[in-house]
């Protein structure tokens, strides 16, 4: 019994997206996209930011803080590019378009600001209170202030990344359109 060309089974095909909810965006340079990669990274992508989040929070009573949580964050975009994001212009691998720059800008200004708010009142520069209050439904809360200095470093390290994932990946990307014309230029 022979396959007829229309039985057989399009192997290059196998794992390209089959819905239109499935496709992910724009591959800036034509390369074959993994569905497996695709698939795990949108699972992952939002567990991972959430756990940087995690990590944010319970930075002052435990390891974390604003650098690891940020890196975390970053790891995150890392992987979202590799699965097929897009670095040129301000969109990078997600999407709500983010432009690095504000967001180191931001992370920076919050930082300082956070650090020079206690000289104003006296304190050393630096220092942090400790506030308590009751939430009805959330019970007891204790927030640090120095939690404002965290979540500055947090938006200063996730655009540190994305800037540094913007740059290199507009390069890498420029590289093999390069190569793909000078393939191109020789096949013909």
């Amino acid at each position: 019994m022979t396959a007829t060309p229309e039985a057989r089974v399009p192997w290059d095909r196998w794992d390209a997206p089959a819905e239109d909810w499935m496709l992910s965006g724009e591959c800036p340079i034509g390369t074959e996209r993994t569905l497996l990669l695709e698939l795990a990274a949108r699972i992952l992508f939002p567990t991972v930011l959430v756990f940087s989040l995690y990590l944010l929070l319970v930075g002052h009573y435990g390891p974390g803080g604003g650098f690891s949580g940020g890196l975390v964050a970053g790891l995150a975009f890392v992987l979202r590019h590799i699965a097929g994001g897009r670095s040129e212009g301000p969109e990078i691998g997600a999407r709500v378009k983010v432009r690095p720059p504000v967001l180191v800008g931001l992370g920076l200004g919050i930082a300082v600001v956070t650090a020079l708010v206690p000289a104003a009142f006296g304190a050393p520069v630096l220092s942090s209170a400790k506030f308590a209050f009751d939430v009805p439904l959330l019970g007891h809360i204790e927030i640090v202030t120095s939690l404002a200095l965290d979540v500055g470093v947090y938006l200063l390290i996730v655009g540190v990344v994305l800037d540094l994932l913007r740059s290199l990946g507009s390069g890498i990307e420029r590289d093999a359109r390069e190569a793909a014309a000078a393939n191109a230029g020789e096949a013909a």
